[in-house]
């Protein structure tokens, strides 16, 4: 048995490379459709890492609270863009009371736009965030140069900025920043500080960002009264399901809710945003995948197709080899061979131009400033030879079945 199969393999060989060229454009669907599938599973898992790693550079032991109710596997309301203004600084005020809810170590409200920053000459449209003195200890953002305001400085309105690393050479060059002053709606602000630069993340940038006083924002800036995010650092995150419940407890109270309404805020944390973020990743990645995959089922026609128009040429050979003995057996196993070895040939390609692919794109990202990694695991080299594997015997089945039903007297007589 083992010699017939090896009789048969080599038989297959020896017809593929007779016909080079036939044999090339065939293997060209499968390298296609294998190349494209590796490329959507490496890059699928790079953009959960990235997306995964934004968020832990903000940390995982953070809540989130918004205004605005909404479906707790939902996303917020704010994130349609609808404005509500239930939640204020009051509210966050009461949250952060010393020894109200003792597991909060720090927290931040949040109110953001945009408005034409002005510096001499120069000018850029720029984003701006109000925040509270304790973003650095909330979201671990360290300082280049100078300092970030003081609490006395965020409650009493005070014209003083904090510049994103490239907001920074944007506005100033190579200049030293701190201690100069650039206008954001006709208002002007002093530079006390740099933050060290973090690179481009996928959903702001803090490099590109200005920060002034949570105050300051929302009075002289954005002209409102009410917050749009506000994030509290818990100490553990074993701890974060009983801080948001004494949050939720703290502003229903505070907003006279009663016990049948609806809360009128959201509350989120880090860990279940990442679990969102991955289920959310891991179905377009396996969506891309199906779409990708329809290009192995047209490579897999196309093998079929070539082992056809190859059977109608070579039945004489096929009669000559049952005249001299051989079995049914032996002729589907070496039309069998034949297809799978073109399958799994063009999956060997298909893999290393995945390889090639994945790794330029990964190239051209980084060089967008992105921190994008490189992924090359053998589930994916296994996936790719079991999946050329399955095509090469599902599609060449049929055309060995064909060959090795033809009758030795037709076969002779077969012009």
């Amino acid at each position: 048995m083992f010699r017939r199969g090896v009789q048969s393999l080599t038989m297959a060989a020896r017809n593929l490379a007779a016909t080079k060229v036939r044999t090339f454009l065939t293997v060209l669907g499968i390298v296609i459709g294998i190349a494209s599938v590796f490329l959507v599973m490496s890059i699928g898992r790079s953009v959960q890492e990235f997306i995964v790693g934004q968020i832990r550079d903000v940390g995982s032991n953070l809540v989130g609270i918004l205004p605005g109710a909404s479906d707790p596997k939902g996303p917020p309301a704010s994130v349609f863009g609808i404005v509500t203004t239930t939640f204020t600084n009051e509210d966050l005020d009461a949250i952060l009371a010393k020894g109200r809810i003792p597991n909060i170590v720090a927290g931040s409200g949040y109110v953001s736009g945009s408005a034409n920053a002005v510096f001499g000459r120069q000018s850029a449209e720029v984003s701006y965030q109000g925040v509270s003195a304790s973003l650095p200890e909330v979201e671990n953002i360290p300082l280049r140069g100078g300092r970030f305001f003081s609490e006395e400085e965020a409650t009493s309105r005070s014209r003083v900025a904090v510049l994103g690393a490239t907001r920074a050479r944007d506005l100033f060059g190579n200049a030293d920043p701190i201690g100069k002053r650039f206008s954001l709606k006709d208002v002007s602000f002093t530079v006390i500080g740099v933050l060290e630069e973090k690179g481009s993340t996928g959903f702001s940038s803090i490099d590109t960002n200005i920060f002034v006083p949570l105050e300051t924002a929302q009075k002289l800036l954005l002209g409102i009264d009410y917050l749009n995010l506000a994030r509290v650092k818990v100490d553990e995150e074993k701890n974060i399901p009983a801080v948001e419940v004494a949050v939720r407890e703290i502003l229903r109270d505070r907003h006279g809710l009663k016990k049948a309404e609806p809360d009128d805020f959201s509350v989120r944390n880090t860990v279940e945003a990442l679990s969102v973020l991955k289920n959310i990743t891991n179905i377009l990645t396996f969506f891309l995948v199906f779409v990708a995959g329809i290009s192995l089922i047209v490579g897999g026609v196309g093998i079929m197709n070539v082992m056809l128009i190859a059977l109608k040429q070579r039945v004489r050979e096929v009669g000559l080899r049952k005249a001299v003995g051989a079995r049914d057996g032996d002729i589907l196993l070496q039309f069998l061979l034949e297809a799978i070895f073109l399958s799994l040939l063009g999956g060997a390609f298909g893999f290393l131009v995945g390889i090639l692919l994945t790794f330029l794109s990964a190239v051209l990202i980084r060089s967008a400033g992105y921190e994008w990694e490189f992924f090359l695991t053998l589930p994916s080299a296994l996936v790719a030879f079991l999946v050329s594997f399955v095509v090469g015997v599902f599609f060449g089945l049929y055309p060995a079945r064909r060959a090795a039903r033809i009758s030795p007297m037709e076969a002779l007589r077969y012009e």
